[in-house]
């Protein structure tokens, strides 16, 4: 029974193989830009049809008569100079048509280059128990048809050869992600190979330990608020990445600032491993736009910084407009002694500035200590100036 079951289930395929209509030659081949192809097709005697009445088309166009052979009655060939770079990696579609349009048989062209060596291959952790690398295709990237990449990695001194097995697509394609089982304080050796139908090349290696390439994601929580009625600073404050809750590592952060109607941002360098950082020297009554990064430092195990993270999403703030003297002040000049107070409190924030690093607690607290200072100063000797000339007044009353 079951010899004759599969008797019956063969005989259609059988049947439909001897009446194929025609067969195109060379079947999908393979060719760089810029060569030529002389493709036959022949047809199958029991059709009854002669080659001239055939036609070829390309893609869905149809070729010109001028490119064709009559090379017998049942073969018609043409010729195509010159190729273009297939229009899909999946090929080009090379068909010979009956009279009435009907398909007969076809072929798929498949016309590139060979891939370049990949270039720019860089990596990252984020754990130090994963590592992500990217790199570039070389050349101008397009090889026209289906090119293969494989990133490749080795313990330098000793292990045995791995191929990564996650790669990402779309946009992000020429990425792999490696989640675990990687060595730690010994280097790897890492590579990228690429291959088509036409050839191959390989990237350069990089040699790298998972302890010198961690990055963390950027920090969260960016809060900026003012500082009292301070109307040249913001203070600024954020929570580390989970990821520094690894005691390898400790952090080092990088602020940067901006204008709201500006583009071009002031950066903080020297904030250190603190949380929080005050910025001085603003603009009163205005805007600012401000973010943080964050570099994770290796306390062992590691001589070479770690990778920037992204920025952070921008968080924004107003500095407290500028107070002006109330009309009516028996001060003689009513705005002379706001525009001295801070052209001496610039002076001393240059001072500042140049002396003391960035966001140093102890220099903001001795500047805010000169200021209340300065201002108490201010205060006593406007009240001495208005009891001058009160007992001046009376002065004068009692003499009339």
């Amino acid at each position: 029974m079951f010899p004759s079951v599969l008797f019956l289930l063969l005989v259609p395929h059988v049947l439909q193989a001897s009446r194929q209509a025609a067969v195109i030659s060379p079947q999908d081949p393979v060719l760089r830009i810029g060569s030529s192809l002389t493709a036959t097709c022949t047809l199958s005697p029991e059709l009854g049809l002669h080659a001239s009445t055939l036609y070829w088309a390309l893609n869905g166009m149809s070729l010109s008569s001028s490119t064709y052979s009559v090379l017998s009655p049942d073969t018609l060939s043409v010729t195509l100079h010159n190729l273009s770079g297939s229009r899909q990696q999946s090929g080009d579609n090379l068909v010979c048509h009956g009279a009435d349009g009907h398909v007969l048989a076809g072929s798929c062209l498949y016309v590139g280059i060979p891939p370049e060596k990949p270039v720019n291959l860089t990596c990252w952790s984020h754990n130090t128990k994963d590592l992500s690398c990217r790199w570039s295709p070389g050349g101008r990237g397009e090889t026209h048809v289906r090119t293969k990449y494989t990133l490749k990695y080795k313990l330098r001194w000793y292990g045995r050869e791995k191929e990564c097995e996650i790669y990402s697509t779309g946009k992000h394609r020429h990425s792999c992600y490696i989640p675990r089982n990687l060595a730690l304080f010994t280097p790897y050796e890492i590579w990228v190979e690429a291959a088509n139908r036409l050839g191959s090349a390989t990237s350069d290696v990089i040699t790298l330990d998972v302890l010198d390439v961690v990055t963390t994601d950027p920090p969260a929580s960016v809060h900026v608020s003012r500082v009292g009625d301070l109307e040249d600073q913001l203070t600024v404050r954020w929570a580390s990445p989970p990821e520094l809750k690894d005691i390898l590592f400790q952090a080092k952060y990088q602020i940067r600032y901006r204008l709201e109607e500006s583009s071009e941002w002031k950066v903080v360098d020297d904030v250190g491993n603190q949380t929080s950082c005050r910025l001085a020297g603003l603009r009163p009554g205005t805007v600012y736009f401000v973010q943080v990064r964050c570099n994770p430092v290796g306390i062992y195990g590691s001589r070479k910084p770690g990778i920037w993270s992204d920025w952070s999403h921008p968080a924004a703030a107003s500095t407290p407009s500028s107070k002006r003297l109330q009309s009516g002040s028996c001060d003689p000049k009513p705005g002379g002694q706001n525009s001295t107070l801070r052209r001496e409190l610039k002076q001393f924030f240059g001072w500042v500035r140049k002396h003391a690093s960035g966001c140093s607690g102890m220099s903001i607290k001795l500047y805010d200590q000169w200021r209340v200072w300065l201002q108490k100063s201010h205060r006593t000797r406007n009240q001495r100036t208005r009891c001058r000339l009160n007992n001046a007044s009376d002065h004068v009353t009692g003499f009339h």
